[in-house]
């Protein structure tokens, strides 16, 4: 089964807690802090194989969990770090973040990698905190908790050159005739239904990959027939061979079929329309082929156009090596502009604050990714530890803040689901 889209939740491991413990020794007094810090949460990883062509080992995968880390323990005895997931993945997936739609990574060779949940960091042992002023202290994190994501895996094959038409034109021909490939071939439409691919050897040994896609039909830019399953594919191609059935033994206007294709392909991405594109006009073999292709030439003088036929082979050597060539002219390109990439997105600016504070019902409503990470690692059974959560808090400037938006002694403060008393 051919699987191009999964959606999984990712949940990346949380990390291990820190320990308060102290050095009890009968002979050593004063013996001081030894609470070892957390081990690291595991990391959700996806990988590629080469030796993978589908994400059908994803498709039943709803959540992914990675393990935790191990707690920190006396004497100094850090936890272990744990072991991450890695998710093998075919050569073309990409990964969405499917809450903003934004690229995670495009995984395109063999052996990339990419973490795409990181698990939290250890919480630290008491040890940590010990200082001059302060040389026991009575308090230890809990670990952070790891990232959560909802994401997208899509496969978009892999070839050098993609052949595209309307159904039934011969893509499936022309792929078995100049590959070791084995298409499925019928006379009816939409027999293709998944994208097959073939290595092309050429007489002096150069190779390239040949994509026999999904056919056509107007509208699948908006998705109908098979729609963006073929349009999704052929954006990795770096030529598109336009296959049309220059001899209409189906009935249609080669012309019309021509004009059909393009204008779903403009419609769907601007860059697939740039591609480089060669018309192949296919059943040379069968009449009314010359006179069809005569207009059609008259029409895109143009064009680049190679006469062939699939079934008796007669001009595909003459196609093959033009294609080849072309192919050693053409740059790769990343089929994602830059502004695509998470990475490239700037989620904070320098001056604006780490955190919001809205007033709900009564309840002053603190919300902001660092007040949140503190509150989930801060144990508020230690004494000392709820003493440093109120001073960081006050440090990133919240009391201030609450204070000008007129908050008095005595007003509910909101983090998560917890509700605590505000006092200045």
């Amino acid at each position: 089964m051919f699987i191009d889209e999964v959606k999984m939740k990712l949940v990346a491991g949380k990390g291990g807690d820190g320990c308060t413990s102290f050095r009890r020794e009968k002979y050593v007094p004063m013996g001081g802090p030894d609470g070892g810090s957390g081990g690291k949460g595991g990391d959700i990883v996806f990988e590629v194989d080469k030796n993978l062509a589908t994400l059908i080992d994803l498709k039943y995968k709803k959540i992914l969990k990675a393990e935790k880390g191990e707690n920190g323990r006396g004497k100094n005895m850090r936890g272990k770090n744990a072991d991450d997931i890695v998710i093998k993945v075919p050569p073309g997936t990409t990964i969405y973040d499917d809450d903003t739609g934004l690229v995670i990574a495009d995984l395109t060779k063999d052996k990339e990698r990419v973490i795409a949940a990181s698990g939290g960091r250890g919480g630290r042992g008491n040890t940590a905190f010990a200082t001059h002023e302060k040389p026991a202290p009575s308090f230890s994190e809990l670990g952070e908790p790891g990232e959560i994501r909802y994401i997208k895996c899509e496969l978009k094959v892999i070839a050098d050159v993609g052949l595209v038409g309307m159904p039934s034109v011969g893509k499936s021909t022309l792929l078995a005739s100049v590959s070791e490939a084995k298409p499925k071939i019928a006379a009816y439409h939409f027999t293709t239904l998944n994208p097959n691919l073939g290595v092309v050897t050429l007489k002096d040994q150069r190779t390239f990959v040949l994509a026999d896609l999904p056919g056509m039909i107007e509208g699948a830019s908006e998705g109908v027939g098979l729609g963006t399953k073929f349009l999704k594919h052929a954006s990795r191609t770096r030529i598109l061979a336009h296959v049309i059935d220059m001899a209409a033994t189906e009935g249609r206007d080669p012309i019309e079929d021509y004009e059909i294709i393009r204008k779903e392909i403009v419609s769907y991405n601007e860059s697939l329309a740039k591609k480089k594109e060669i018309i192949v006009a296919n059943k040379k073999d069968m009449p009314n082929f010359d006179e069809n292709l005569q207009r059609f030439k008259e029409k895109y003088p143009d064009k680049e156009i190679f006469a062939i036929s699939a079934v008796t082979h007669d001009g595909l050597e003459p196609l093959l090596i033009h294609l080849r060539d072309v192919l050693d002219e053409i740059k790769e390109e990343d089929i994602y502009d830059e502004d695509e990439y998470e990475s490239t997105i700037v989620y904070r600016f320098q001056n604006e604050k780490p955190y919001t504070i809205t007033k709900e019902e009564g309840i002053w409503v603190l919300k902001g990714e660092e007040i949140e990470k503190l509150f989930k690692m801060t144990r508020f059974t230690e004494d000392e530890a709820v003493v440093r959560f109120a001073r960081k808090l006050k440090g990133m400037g919240i009391d201030d803040e609450l204070e000008r938006l007129g908050a008095k002694p005595g007003d509910e403060v909101q983090i998560l689901d917890y509700i605590f008393e505000w006092k200045e």
